[in-house]
C-alpha cells in the first residue's frame, strides 16, 4: 500500500514539472517581447525609381502588412507606435544576362530595390536604414508585359523577408 502511494505521489511530481518545463521554437524568426511591443505602423513605399510600374507599390505594401500580421502578434496602427516601417521603392531595373555568342542577352533580369527605414521607439540601437534588393531573371524572348506580375510577387515575397528578418526577426 505504501508503495501505491509512494509510486502515485513520484509520479504526480514527475508530470507536474513536466508539465511546467516546455520548449518553444518560432520558425518564423520573430525576435520580439510582445510585453515590450505591442503596435506597429508600416508607412506607404511609393515608387522612386526611374522605371515606374504602378501596381507594385501596393502589392509590395500588402504583401509586407500580410507577412507581419501572420508573424507576429503586432497591431498594425496609423500614427504613434512601438516599431515604425517606412522607406520606398528605389530601383525596378531591366538588365540583360547571359549574353549569346550572336551579342543578343538569351535572358533579362529584373531587380526590383526597395529603401526601409525602420525605427524602434522603445530602443534606438535596433533602428534600421538599408536597402534590399532581390531579382528574377526570365528568358529574354518573353514580353515583360507577361511576365512582370508574377515576377514581381515572387521578388516581392523574398524582399519582404529579407526585411523581416533584418527588422523584427532582428538576424
Amino acid at each position: 500500500m505504501k508503495r501505491n502511494i509512494l509510486y502515485i505521489t513520484t509520479i504526480a511530481i514527475l508530470s507536474t514539472m513536466l508539465a511546467a518545463c516546455s520548449i518553444s521554437y518560432k520558425f518564423n524568426g520573430a525576435a520580439l517581447d510582445y510585453t515590450v511591443y505591442k503596435t506597429i505602423h508600416v508607412g506607404n513605399f511609393p515608387i522612386r525609381a526611374a522605371l515606374v510600374y504602378p501596381p507594385l507599390q501596393q502589392t509590395f505594401e500588402n504583401t509586407l502588412l500580410d507577412y507581419i500580421q501572420r508573424n507576429t502578434r503586432l497591431q498594425t496602427v496609423e500614427g504613434n507606435s512601438d516599431l515604425v516601417m517606412e522607406g520606398e521603392i528605389t530601383g525596378y531595373n531591366l538588365t540583360p544576362q547571359a549574353v549569346t555568342e550572336n551579342a543578343y542577352a538569351s535572358q533579362t533580369r529584373l531587380t526590383i530595390t526597395v529603401r526601409v527605414r525602420y525605427t524602434d521607439n522603445k530602443q534606438d540601437s535596433k533602428n534600421v536604414d538599408q536597402s534590399f534588393s532581390a531579382y528574377r531573371d526570365f528568358d529574354s524572348s518573353e514580353m515583360l508585359t507577361d511576365v512582370q506580375d508574377q515576377l514581381i510577387e515572387e521578388i516581392t515575397k523574398e524582399l519582404v523577408d529579407l526585411i523581416f528578418n533584418a527588422t523584427l526577426g532582428d538576424w
